[in-house]
């Protein structure tokens, strides 16, 4: 879901842009296990640091179809604070390509781990996660959004773009998330966004 604020800018898009075929396959059940790697992995080098190491994105969602490309969100108290985790997790071979404000996003050098670097208990931290539910609790919503992702992949050749085009096919299941949660009759923030356990998928 995440996405850079302005992919034209070197200082946001480290590398430039990446001419790439993008290719939808269907869901392949070793993803969880990469993810439990990739965890296992990050644990190691950020320690505490560390506030969450989740599994987010289509990968994390059973029976749809994705890029190849596993998705982690891993929490820290200060994204901007890189001196606290970027030598780190360089160190565990993963490599810098995104810097925006509040996020960073790292990759392995084959280009088939993401893992972004939010802040713990912001609203992005919670925003993947609630997407990443509704999509496991809703096949509707599942098979929209694969439709929807298959349309796009055939559009572009710039993963920026197409994570932009994929905006408006978000909004509409969040609403729908936050629509059913408020009509279970939950309270507070809870209503607006169908709230998951933020204490669940820790390190």
């Amino acid at each position: 879901m995440a996405s850079v604020r302005d992919p034209d800018d070197a200082g946001v898009l480290i590398g430039g842009r990446e001419d790439r075929e993008i290719v939808i396959v269907e869901y392949s059940p070793g993803w969880p296990a990469r993810f439990e790697q990739e965890r296992e992995r990050i644990a190691a080098a950020l320690g505490g640091l560390a506030r969450r190491i989740a599994h987010v994105g289509s990968t994390a969602v059973p029976g749809l179809a994705a890029k190849p490309i596993v998705d982690l969100l891993v929490t820290v108290d200060d994204p901007d604070d890189e001196a606290a985790y970027l030598p780190a997790l360089e160190r565990a071979g993963y490599v810098l390509r995104v810097r925006e404000p509040g996020h960073r996003m790292f990759r392995t050098p084959e280009r088939d781990v993401h893992v972004h670097i939010w802040e713990a208990g912001s609203d992005e931290e919670r925003r993947h996660l609630v997407f990443r539910d509704r999509l496991r609790a809703s096949e509707e919503d599942r098979r929209e959004y694969e439709q929807t992702k298959r349309a796009l992949a055939a559009r572009f050749r710039d993963m920026n773009d197409y994570a932009d085009a994929k905006s408006d096919v978000i909004t509409r299941i969040m609403a729908r998330a936050a629509r059913d949660a408020a009509h279970r009759g939950r309270s507070g923030r809870e209503e607006e966004t169908g709230l998951v356990d933020l204490n669940e998928e820790t390190k």
